[in-house]
């Protein structure tokens, strides 16, 4: 299976890091292949068997366990034992090999053998890698316990892999994992041509009241959601619209509770006799590949579930996502619209090289499936801040943009591109900073032309002011982390003061937009320091603020009449 570009600097950057740490983290949205990323990590270090290496992959759900093994045969092109309920891994009299690959769901390494754990089976000295399949869940009391046994081996590597770190969660993945190696979120992959477009639609339902929903666990309580959007108001004005909506495409639902999915597949089939059928986790396995099977080959129009497809399930073609579910959690609201990113089969693979990305995003602009739209239905939120699209496409964003794109969307008639808001927040925001910016450079300039050299070489100056910059929001994992020793000594050959007071973080992306200016000939970071001192645009190439640094020098480091920014 080849990997593409984002998938192999995934695949390097966490081989790289777990050289230096013991655990380590990918970040990758849904629907760009961070099962087949972490099989080829695997098979790197499971190597050729003869250094007795082995890998265990653990997971939650049998179709992320049947999902995993099935990328890593591919991959590595050894059958895995699975280690789950019946099945039984390291049985050498049964299959003659003792399988260099396991994946195990965590439910069966903690249960049985008188309270020790299946994983008492496996001796943590024989393994090299833990991979945790959906590392979210990793601060849970059962992900702890489990790799606290195979930590025994004090060689032992771990790497979690995850689409949908909460900014709850964030904060304490950073105390599992010692380092991020590499984030790839929705709008990368978007934005790079691997996913389709998202438009939302906020649907207003004049019934919808959460007021009196309560909060538990961080997320609407699921007995007082359940009685708000089983009420027969409510009922109607989801499944109306979405039906309008939909107008013929594809649709997944996402519902409250199995009364509400049972009432919204009724309702749905009113107004077309056969269109809807719904699963929940108590359907049948054979009824519920017979009715998978039906959605696929398009026999259908809406498959409305209750939590059952939020993990582990690939549909391309599915093309609006109705979240008549709605959550305060990221994590969740990110694997239901995740559930449709996915651009239709042979669209994009196979479309490399400089033009890659523009040459995707063409391709999935003129396929069938353009776009995902995904239907929110909004009410009253009381005192609940509800998931949006601007939330999980807002990642990299300050909260105050993702506010501001989020106000927009639900004032906004119609679908809206939610990429284009975060863009449009985002360029306000920076509107006003540069007015701020200017103002303060403009008083710079102004004592410039009263200073002399020596008061300038003491003053302290911010880096990320130098380069025009806006420190970049520190996700929670980041918290507390110092820059390393690696990054302030890089960052001090480039003339950057005060580096080891930086975040690790921040010092990343100074190190990232320093390298980037020089492979593109720009000013160095003492020349852009200069010249923004005296007000002048730092964004120039090395040889023209070398000129205009000379200048500077014969005029007795005072700016010349009439020399400034559109002199450059």
């Amino acid at each position: 299976m080849r990997l593409r570009e984002y998938q192999r600097k995934a695949v390097d950057a966490a081989v790289e890091d777990l050289r230096d740490v013991d655990s380590s983290l990918l970040v990758m949205a849904t629907g760009l292949g961070k099962t087949v990323t972490f099989s080829h990590v695997a098979k790197r270090f499971a190597g050729d068997g003869s250094d007795g290496g082995r890998v265990m992959v653990l997971a939650h759900r049998e179709e992320l366990i049947r999902q995993a093994a099935d990328k890593l045969a591919r991959v590595t092109g050894e059958v895995p034992d699975v280690e789950m309920a019946e099945e039984w891994a390291d049985k050498p009299c049964l299959t003659g090999r003792r399988a260099r690959l396991v994946v195990s769901s965590i439910q069966t390494q903690v249960s049985g053998f008188g309270g020790r754990g299946r994983m008492s089976r496996f001796a943590p000295s024989e393994f090299s890698l833990v991979i945790v399949d959906e590392a979210h869940h990793a601060v849970a009391d059962s992900y702890k316990r489990v790799l606290a046994h195979y930590r025994q081996n004090s060689d032992l590597k771990v790497l979690g892999v995850t689409a949908t770190p909460d900014r709850a969660d964030e904060e304490a993945l950073g105390q599992v994992f010692e380092r991020v190696s590499f984030v790839y979120e929705i709008n990368d992959g978007i934005a790079d041509g691997w996913l389709v477009p998202i438009l939302q639609r906020s649907v207003t339902v004049q019934g919808l009241d959460f007021s009196a929903v309560r909060t538990m666990a961080g997320d609407l309580n699921g007995a007082d959601l359940a009685a708000l959007m089983e009420y027969e108001g409510n009922l109607h004005g989801i499944a109306h619209p979405t039906f309008e909506v939909a107008a013929g495409r594809k649709t997944l639902v996402f519902a409250a509770s199995v009364a509400h999915a049972q009432r919204l597949c009724e309702i749905f089939n009113r107004h077309r006799a056969d269109c809807a059928r719904f699963v929940c986790g108590a359907t049948d396995d054979l009824e519920r590949r017979r009715t998978l099977k039906g959605y696929r080959e398009g026999r259908f129009q809406f498959l409305v579930n209750v939590g059952v497809f939020t993990e582990g399930f690939d549909e391309p073609s599915i093309r609006v996502v109705a979240v008549a579910r709605p959550t305060k959690s990221r994590a969740l609201y990110t694997q239901m619209v995740g559930r449709g990113t996915r651009p239709l089969d042979g669209v994009v693979d196979g479309v490399d090289g400089a033009a890659g990305p523009l040459a995707r995003v063409a391709a999935i602009r003129a396929s069938g499936k353009p776009d995902l739209e995904v239907l929110d239905f909004v009410g009253n939120s009381g005192k609940h801040k509800l998931m949006t699209c601007a939330e999980i496409l807002g990642g990299k964003y300050p909260d105050e943009v993702v506010e501001a794109a989020a106000q927009a969307a639900r004032e906004g008639r119609g679908a809206v591109d939610l990429r284009k808001l975060l863009e449009e927040a985002a360029a306000e925001a920076e509107r006003r900073r540069a007015e701020a910016e200017g103002r303060r450079a403009a008083e710079a300039a102004t004592r410039a032309a009263l200073v002399g050299r020596a008061s300038y070489s003491t003053e302290l100056v911010n880096a990320f002011d130098v380069l025009d910059l806006r420190p970049a929001v520190q996700r929670g994992w980041d918290k507390g982390k110092p820059a390393s020793g690696k990054q302030v000594d890089l960052l001090r050959k480039f003339g950057v003061p005060g580096a080891a007071e930086l975040s690790s973080a921040h010092a990343c992306q100074l190190i990232g937009t320093l390298i980037e200016r020089s492979r593109s000939k720009q000013c160095t970071f003492k020349q852009a320091k200069l010249l923004k001192r005296y007000g002048l645009d730092p964004n120039v190439s090395f040889d023209e603020a070398r000129k205009t640094i000379d200048a500077i020098a014969a005029n007795n480091w005072t700016l010349p009449s009439g020399f400034g920014a559109a002199a450059l």
